[in-house]
C-alpha cells in the first residue's frame, strides 16, 4: 500500500516541478498560448522517429474548439522532451486539421471513417504509437511547461510503470485552480489507486489525463473501456492496477472549464452513474481475483 515506502516528499518536490499554488493567474496576454501567431517563434518542426512520449488526442474538429486545439498544440511545442502526437479524428475529414499540424512530422493523424466515441478513438490511435511512454489529452485542454518531462524522468529514475500529477481547472478568465485528488502523493503499489476510491459515488481518485504510462502496460490492460462516457475511469483503474507508480505533487495538466465541454452538457448525467459503477466494479473484481499484487510491472524503490 502507499505510505512513505521510503519516499521523501521533499525529494519529490526537488525532482518534480515547483509546487503550484492553489489558485493562480496565467500571466500577461503575451504569455498566453491561445494566440496562434505565437507559434511562429517556437521550436522548428522536425521529425522524431524515436519519440520518448506519445500524446493521444481524440477530436471531432468542432469549429468552436479549433482555437483550443491550437493552444494544446502550442503547449506541446513548448515541451522539453521528444514527442509524437496521435490525433484521432472521430469520424471527420482530415481536411479540417489546421495546416500547421498536418505539416509537422511529429503529428500522426488517424482519420476514422465514422464516429466511434472518444474511448474507441483513443484505442484505435494507439495502433500508431511508437513511443515507449504514452499519455492523453482532450482537444480543449493544455499541457503546462515540463508536463511530459517531469513525469517521464521521475518514472524512469525509479523504474515505475506509470507516473501522474495533479490537474488544475483552467477557467475562461485564465485563472487556475488546482485539484488535489484523494490519492496521496507518493509511490503506489498495483491497485492502490482504486483503494482510494471509496465508492462509485465518490470523486474519482486521480485525474486519468494526468497519467503517463508505459505503452506496453496500456496495451496489455486493454486500453479504454467500451463505454460512451467515463471510459477513462476504467482506464485509470486498469493501468494503475497493472504496475507500481507514483503521484507527484505538481500540476501536469490544465483542464479547461467552458460551456461547451462534454461534462457540462445537460445529457451528461444520464449515464454517469452507470459508467462509475462499471469502473469501480472493475477494480473491485480485479482485487478479488488477486490481480493487484505488489511487484507487478515494476518495483517500488
Amino acid at each position: 500500500m502507499a505510505g512513505d515506502l521510503g519516499l521523501n516528499v521533499a525529494d519529490m518536490h526537488a525532482t518534480a516541478l515547483a509546487k503550484e499554488p492553489q489558485s493562480t493567474r496565467s500571466g500577461s496576454a503575451e504569455c498566453q498560448l491561445h494566440n496562434v501567431a505565437a507559434l511562429k517563434g517556437r521550436a522548428p518542426l522536425r521529425s522524431t522517429p524515436t519519440a520518448e512520449v506519445a500524446v493521444v488526442t481524440p477530436t471531432r474538429l468542432r469549429p468552436d474548439r479549433i482555437a483550443y486545439l491550437m493552444e494544446l498544440y502550442a503547449s506541446l511545442r513548448d515541451q522539453d522532451v521528444s514527442w509524437e502526437w496521435i490525433l484521432a479524428l472521430d469520424g471527420v475529414s482530415v481536411d479540417g486539421v489546421p495546416e500547421i499540424m498536418r505539416t509537422d512530422a511529429r503529428v500522426k493523424v488517424v482519420a476514422l471513417p465514422r464516429p466511434v466515441g472518444a474511448g474507441a478513438a483513443r484505442n484505435l490511435a494507439m495502433n500508431e504509437v511508437s513511443a515507449d511512454w504514452l499519455t492523453t489529452s482532450d482537444d480543449d485542454d493544455v499541457l503546462p511547461s515540463k508536463s511530459l518531462s517531469v513525469r517521464l524522468n521521475y518514472a524512469q529514475k525509479h523504474g515505475l510503470g506509470w507516473c501522474a500529477g495533479w490537474s488544475a481547472d483552467l477557467r475562461p478568465d485564465r485563472s487556475l485552480t488546482t485539484w488535489r485528488c484523494s490519492t496521496p502523493v507518493g509511490f503506489h503499489e498495483p491497485g492502490d489507486v482504486w483503494r482510494h476510491w471509496a465508492s462509485p459515488d465518490s470523486t474519482i481518485p486521480m485525474g486519468p489525463t494526468t497519467l503517463m504510462v508505459r505503452t506496453d502496460i496500456v496495451r496489455a490492460s486493454g486500453g479504454y473501456a467500451a463505454l460512451p462516457q467515463g471510459e477513462d475511469y476504467a482506464y485509470l483503474v486498469g493501468v494503475t492496477g497493472a504496475a507500481c507508480g507514483a503521484l507527484l505533487p505538481t500540476v501536469v495538466y490544465h483542464y479547461r472549464k467552458h460551456a461547451e465541454q462534454m461534462t457540462a452538457q445537460p445529457e451528461y448525467p444520464a449515464m454517469e452513474q452507470q459508467a462509475r459503477r462499471f469502473a469501480w466494479n472493475h477494480g473491485k473484481h480485479l482485487e478479488s481475483l488477486s490481480v493487484f499484487r505488489p511487484g507487478v510491472g515494476s518495483a517500488i524503490p
